[in-house]
């Protein structure tokens, strides 16, 4: 069974009460949920290995840690996951990104995949992907489904807000893919969003309630 993790930091726990509150508008939610997921890479990132370089310090030559040329790439899943890719990069700038495009049916609830463009060494990558929210987790296992079906072997899902229903079945269906949340929230409601939550996450980034 893959890992799951929340990320209960006080400055991550503070930042998202902020963009969860109805009152908060679309310019200080974009720039919260960036910040969320700037923080969030401290604990997503804390196993990537480490090589011995030498550096000369102006005291002179000395060994020292450097991350061991680990290959990165942050896939969000479309709309929403785009509004954590800035965060990611700004600690991890050298990552590629890939776009994933999804979009959920909102009588069935199912995802359906509308476009996939990714890096061409996906396969020699760790991949990020990167979703505010994990409701039913069938966009997200679809994201995975289809990164795996183009060589990717090292995945980690990353959200803002997840419901148990989603958690489970991500496990479920592919427990090689640990899960980081910055909450893990109530239920899902009988329309398939997540209670409190936050709302929709892409209609509260980009502006189109």
């Amino acid at each position: 069974m893959s890992k799951f993790q929340v990320l209960n930091h006080p400055l991550i726990q503070h930042k998202l009460t902020i963009i969860r509150s109805k009152h908060t508008g679309t310019k200080v939610f974009r720039e919260v949920a960036n910040e969320i997921a700037e923080l969030m890479v401290y604990e997503i990132t804390r196993d990537l290995p480490l090589a011995d370089v030498e550096v000369e310090t102006p005291m002179g030559k000395s060994t020292q840690k450097m991350i061991a040329g680990k290959k990165l790439a942050v896939i969000p899943i479309l709309r929403a996951g785009l509004g954590m890719v800035d965060g990611v990069l700004q600690l991890i700038p050298a990552a590629k990104v890939g776009h994933i495009g999804m979009y959920r049916d909102e009588k069935t609830l199912k995802p359906h995949e509308y476009f996939v463009k990714l890096p061409s060494d996906i396969d020699q990558r760790d991949l990020f992907i990167v979703d505010p929210m994990l409701a039913t987790g069938g966009s997200a296992n679809m994201a995975i489904e289809a990164l795996k079906k183009r060589g990717a072997k090292h995945m980690r899902l990353v959200v803002l807000v997840a419901a148990p229903e989603g958690v489970k079945a991500v496990q479920e269906e592919h427990p090689d893919v640990d899960i980081y949340a910055a909450s893990l929230d109530e239920k899902l409601t009988d329309s398939g969003y997540i209670f409190p939550g936050l709302g929709d996450a892409g209609d509260r980034l980009f502006g189109t309630k």
